[in-house]
């Protein structure tokens, strides 16, 4: 289904999947789930077996939090960079006290792995779509980052992956595990506020640019030699590199990722959702404005301002650097308010944070770690605290934002039929033609 970007197989890496391949029976302690049943259902003495797609910032924080759980094995990984795919394997084999971890510089081979039930993937968001659909129909569990998708196109593909295979996802939007966000939430859908009609969303606005700067020019050069740039691109359309394109700095370009609104969509504006009671539909109406940078490759909004609204007739305003609003997610209803951030809340009248829920009352999901969560539900085929229906619901509101403010004006949307209504323009502008051979 999905094609190697080289045409031939040279002898060299032929060579090495077989290598990689003939690895795999380094762990025979190890009993994956998927030889003790076909629904995953395992016991608690036995391990889920663990891939990792994508070992930077956030894939080599989940990598970490995967190996302190008792129940769980990390036995692959796998980077286009070989430096970080060096310092993965390095890591995982410290902490096991073994050398079993097979590194991969092609996801697919990872995948094809029949030992494997599950995938972390942390990749750039251009590469979230293809990893995710193929490791859901190699029959793979998936703990995904955040925002669910690039494009609202991928996300509906990838959500109707997981279900069609009958798949555990868990999305990296972790502030769901927290007891601040879920007491907030809980405070909203029990009526504590009364009813709610409108919510800010608080998100930062600028880049964060890491390793590179304006005085330092866009100079063209080759990548580096431990770097697959041309596979790292991918299904994007291909731009030259230049030092600073690729690591953590692809958010801040439209053709690998979506700017802060996108980076932080999947964390305040999902709780916003989760508090509301809205996570399996979205707005009916979208309006937003944004200053996008036109000289230099970063092309991300570094201020915007979303307006939405939805059926229930809540208005939610989503901006970073338009508006005095507060980092964080904050609802506002007839008899008061309640705001929540990392490691923060507050309300009015201010006794709302004493409050004490009783058995009668909503008690939303409750997990104390959000892998562990992902751990736990992989054994049971329970669902995850962020399934993926829901992020795709959650990334909605970023993905319509974008386009309302690149084209300027507001759009109609039906979250049914999850269509924009009388726009072709912007309906051609919910997904993006993949360079060639990638495709979903």
């Amino acid at each position: 289904m999905h094609k190697n970007p080289d045409k031939t197989m040279n002898r060299r890496l032929f060579l090495k999947r077989a290598a990689s391949a003939a690895g795999l029976v380094t762990l025979p302690t190890i009993i994956p789930a998927s030889v003790l049943g076909k629904n995953g259902m395992i016991s608690p003495s036995n391990k889920v077996t663990i891939g990792c797609i994508g070992i930077g910032n956030m894939g080599t924080t989940n990598m970490n939090q995967f190996l302190g759980i008792p129940e769980a094995r990390v036995v692959a990984v796998c980077d286009l960079d070989t430096e970080r795919l060096k310092r993965a394997k390095q890591i995982v084999d410290k902490s096991y006290g073994n050398s079993d971890c097979i590194a991969y510089h092609d996801f697919r081979d990872l995948i094809a792995r029949n030992d494997i039930d599950a995938v972390s993937i942390a990749t750039p968001d251009h590469w979230h779509a293809i990893p995710a659909i193929m490791a859901a129909e190699s029959g793979k569990d998936i703990y995904g980052e955040k925002p669910l998708s690039h494009n609202f196109a991928e996300g509906r593909a990838m959500c109707d992956a997981v279900q069609r295979h009958n798949r555990i996802w868990q999305t990296g939007s972790w502030q769901r595990s927290e007891e601040n966000f879920r007491f907030a939430c809980e405070l909203v859908r029990n009526g504590r506020i009364g009813k709610v009609h409108r919510v800010e969303v608080g998100l930062p606005s600028g880049y964060s640019i890491r390793g590179w700067n304006e005085t330092g020019q866009m100079d063209l050069v080759e990548p580096p030699p431990e770097l697959d740039y041309d596979f790292w691109v991918g299904p994007a359309p291909y731009v030259p590199y230049f030092p600073g394109r690729t690591h953590w700095n692809w958010r801040w370009q439209l053709a690998f990722g979506g700017g802060q609104l996108m980076d932080w969509v999947g964390h305040h504006v999902d709780i916003a959702h989760w508090g509301l009671d809205c996570e399996l539909t979205g707005p009916v109406e979208i309006k937003g404005r944004g200053d996008y940078n036109a000289h230099g490759p970063f092309d991300a909004p570094t201020r915007y301002r979303i307006e939405t609204k939805y059926r229930s007739g809540v208005e939610m305003v989503i901006a970073g650097g338009y508006d005095e609003i507060t980092m964080g997610t904050k609802w506002i209803g007839e008899d008061g308010w309640v705001w929540v951030t990392r490691g923060d809340r507050d309300a009015f009248p201010k006794n709302l944070l004493d409050t004490s829920f009783g058995p009668e009352d909503i008690h939303l999901y409750k997990t104390v770690e959000h892998r562990q969560n992902f751990i736990d539900c992989v054994k049971t085929r329970k669902p995850t605290i962020t399934p993926c229906e829901v992020a795709h619901r959650s990334a909605t509101p970023g993905h319509l934002g974008q386009i309302a403010m690149l084209l300027g004006r507001t759009l109609q949307f039906d979250p049914d039929t999850e269509t924009i209504l009388n726009d072709e323009t912007a309906t051609r502008m919910m997904r993006r033609p993949m360079r060639k051979p990638w495709h979903l």
